[in-house]
């Protein structure tokens, strides 16, 4: 059976791979891990779910393989973002948590996000269990336990709850609630269509805020475009903003882990520069300390900051479940990756879109100044950066070990007139340059996807950075 857990979960196409049947499947391959992995029965698990097509017919699936095997179960009443579900992981001390969600990705697609008992994407130890047991099961030719629902209703194996409130409460201590409920602020919220429409709009109930909310209805087919918050998915809200309906904008893709916003002047602002700001107004208002934790994909203006305030910095490979790795381990100030998933000191190491767009809002309120404003600041003082990926299509996969060790072997002595200063293979092969710009090849180790991000102080060296990713991907070809 081809079910692989990638680094956030299981995701397929629904009534392709991913079915009713198969679900099932997996359900008892994670109860089956949670067991062996020292949770015995009847521990509880926490289930949740997303917008898309079936995804509440699916939760109660999971839910009802997971009672059939001794589990009790709280499922959510109504879709959920992923980061309130996580939380309810951790502050009802449940064993894990199951997200029936496949985050940003085109509609036709579902999947299952596995959460680990503090309330972060499991380890691969964990999903490694899973995956064995599904093999095993297949094996032995042994099908899922299954209970009527009603009947494990009935019997208190599975319960209905609300997520939201206990999540509020806890973003209460997080944030500065009294700075939020003072502002005068004309918000525009774009739900994408996703499981976090309405909860930025309630968090912020009874403030002086005007929030506007679209795209905030159940439509499991997105509106025909892709729930993730960049650019070219995200025209209503430019319309929206340019037509007066806010000030600022804030986009969170389809299960609001992940954030993206608009300033009033239409500038997209993307995950790089709302990481900085977050780091800047964490550190050198809020006074707070600890660990910044990057992936190796992210800007560099991290590092800049890092050093102003005298913190220590950590480069990991992609991927969420790497930065909770270390929010695990040690006081970590700020975790973030380029996609858009960011958590901070105090939270549950998991992206939240949702904490995020909320604390952008509150260094508007507290710095006294629009969000166009303080993206000009910041890169005033810790830019320029230029940032931009391409994901170059190639005729056939290649080896992803193979080509980043012959990129490292062949890396060039300059790109653009600034000499190759480091090289670094933690996750595909980066180039860093002396005026700190640089090159990431990342080739797909499951697809013929060549992936190069590239950050520059100028245009003209971005333009020579992805021109050098563009020749690799040409001699791959």
């Amino acid at each position: 059976m081809s079910i692989h857990f990638g680094t956030d979960g299981w995701r397929a196409v629904i009534s392709e791979t991913f079915t009713f049947h198969n679900l099932r499947l997996v359900s008892q391959a994670i109860a089956d891990a949670l067991n062996g992995n020292g949770s015995a029965a009847p521990a509880l698990v926490v289930v949740g779910f997303d917008t898309r097509f079936l995804s509440d017919r699916y939760a109660r699936e999971v839910a009802r393989v997971l009672a059939a095997n001794g589990y009790r179960v709280r499922l959510t009443r109504a879709d959920a973002p992923t980061p309130v579900v996580s939380y309810a992981v951790k502050a009802q001390d449940a064993v894990a948590g199951v997200m029936i969600t496949a985050s940003h990705n085109p509609p036709r697609y579902n999947g299952v996000k596995l959460k680990a008992a503090y309330g972060g994407p499991a380890p691969k130890s964990l999903t490694r269990q899973v995956e064995a047991a599904l093999l095993d099961n297949e094996r032995r030719a042994r099908g899922p336990n299954l209970m009527d629902f009603d009947r494990a209703v009935d019997a208190g194996l599975i319960q209905r709850f609300n997520p939201l409130p206990a999540y509020e409460a806890h973003l209460a201590h997080l944030l500065d609630l009294d700075a939020l409920a003072d502002a005068d602020f004309h918000i525009v919220v774009d739900a994408m269509y996703g499981s976090g429409r309405g909860v930025i709009r309630h968090i912020l109930r009874g403030s002086r805020m005007e929030v506007r909310e679209i795209r905030d209805e159940l439509n499991p087919g997105f509106g025909g475009i892709h729930p993730e918050p960049v650019p070219k998915y995200l025209h209503a809200l430019f319309a929206a903003l340019a037509h007066g309906m806010g000030q600022v904008g804030l986009a969170t893709d389809g299960d609001a882990d992940r954030i993206a916003a608009v300033d009033e002047k239409g500038r997209f602002v993307d995950p790089h520069r709302i990481f900085a700001l977050a780091v800047d107004y964490l550190a050198g208002v809020k006074g707070l300390r600890g660990a910044v934790v990057r992936t190796v994909s992210t800007t560099r203006m991290i590092d800049r900051l890092a050093r102003r305030y005298g913190l220590p910095v950590h480069e990991t490979p992609v991927g969420f479940d790497h930065i909770a790795a270390y929010m695990l381990q040690e006081p970590v100030l700020m975790g973030g990756e380029e996609s858009g998933g960011m958590s901070i000191l105090g939270h549950i190491p998991e992206g939240d879109g949702v904490l995020m767009g909320l604390l952008l809002l509150e260094m508007m309120a507290v710095r006294g100044a629009s969000l166009a404003d303080l993206v000009d600041d910041l890169l005033a003082r810790v830019g320029p950066a230029h940032y931009q990926r391409l994901d170059l299509r190639l005729r056939r996969a290649v080896d992803k070990a193979a080509v980043t060790r012959q990129l490292a072997d062949q890396a060039p002595a300059s790109i653009g007139g600034q000499a190759v200063v480091e090289v670094n293979t933690r996750d595909g092969c980066k180039y860093i340059l002396a005026d700190d710009s640089w090159l990431l090849i990342r080739p797909s180790g499951t697809e013929p996807v060549l992936r190069v991000y590239a950050e520059a102080r100028t245009p003209a060296m971005l333009d020579a950075l992805l021109a050098h990713g563009r020749a690799v991907a040409e001699d791959l070809l």
